[in-house]
């Protein structure tokens, strides 16, 4: 879940799959059905330039080179090399020349269109959960020749991965350990100051074909109207937990040596600043560096409470956080 800043809104919520999977379902078919009025199949560079948000295009391309791919697998034979240089040359030719001659039946569109449509919703919307899931999916080994290429087709939110390749490449190396990318990317969103896009223009797009409202592609928890960036503060601010007021000290070089900002993992740092500090990882780095200057788990409190008063107590995330904050001073 996280907290979603967005005109006059601020939502605490949970992305929708489900509602992303019905819109993307919708959008395609009233964006297939006005271009196939005219023409049965359509081909390569009426892909490209289908559809107004140009992300969608990118993806429905990738989409057919992933299966490329997959399908140029099935060619592999215990009897023939297809390794050797002439052949490699050769399948490199051939995948120039076949992907200048796409041509594509509505009923097999279709499913690319749809699935495009929903990973551009999600980069757009979730571009933290976007990175994450594109590492998983290595199994734990990420090539950087793949994570190159999968850079080819991200033009939203695309600058984190893009230095992460820059970063790779210097390096001179071929692959590395997904943990080892997750940390190299939790660096590179601090250096650049990440802050995903504004996403008004996006939906205005989308909605000149199906019209969309951000509210409906989420499970909303709690939705309030504001006048600023920060809601306005209840009358009785709400205490952390008990629990968290009394815990033992122990000496100030052991506080010290434990720094909260380098005991987070990347899908914490993640989740704290979508759903704790309004998606603004600057604003998080800010406070963490603040708690871990402070020297006692009552002055942690005290900060969280003067500064955080309409956090959600009851929540997981608000949960976790204060774990880590209490281990700083246990």
């Amino acid at each position: 879940m996280f907290i979603f800043t967005h005109s006059l809104f601020v939502m605490e919520e949970k992305i929708s799959h489900k509602a992303i999977d019905q819109y993307a379902n919708f959008f395609t078919s009233k964006l297939a059905d006005k271009f196939f009025q005219q023409q049965d199949k359509i081909n390569g560079k009426e892909i490209l330039s289908l559809c107004e948000v140009k992300q969608v295009n990118l993806f429905v391309v990738k989409e057919l080179m992933r299966l490329w791919n997959q399908e140029s697998e099935k060619w592999r034979s215990p009897y023939f090399n297809y390794e050797a240089t002439e052949v490699l040359d050769f399948v490199a030719q051939f995948k120039i020349v076949l992907s200048n001659n796409i041509l594509i039946a509505k009923k097999d569109f279709l499913p690319l269109l749809k699935t495009a449509v929903a990973q551009t919703l999600f980069v757009i919307l979730s571009p933290y959960d976007f990175y994450a899931n594109l590492l998983d999916q290595k199994k734990g080994l990420v090539r950087v020749d793949e994570l190159k290429n999968e850079n080819r087709y991200l033009k939203i939110n695309q600058k984190p991965i893009e230095k992460l390749v820059e970063k790779l490449e210097a390096r001179k190396v071929d692959e590395i350990m997904g943990n080892e990318a997750f940390g190299m990317l939790d660096h590179i969103l601090e250096e650049v100051n990440f802050t995903p896009e504004d996403i008004d223009g996006y939906l205005a797009t989308f909605s000149k074909v199906l019209p969309l409202k951000i509210e409906s592609l989420f499970e909303a928890k709690e939705t309030r109207e504001v006048k600023e960036v920060k809601p306005e503060l209840p009358k009785e601010q709400p205490k952390v937990a008990a629990a968290v007021e009394v815990k033992n000290e122990k000496s100030e070089e052991k506080k010290k040596e434990f720094r909260i900002k380098d005991h987070l993992t990347i899908n914490q740092k993640f989740m704290f600043t979508k759903m704790l500090f309004f998606g603004d990882f600057e604003i998080f780095t800010e406070a963490i560096e603040r708690l871990d200057n402070l020297d006692s788990l009552a002055q942690a409190t005290k900060y969280i409470n003067d500064n955080y008063p309409y956090w959600d107590r009851e929540s997981e995330e608000f949960e976790e956080f204060i774990t880590v904050v209490q281990r700083k001073f246990s």
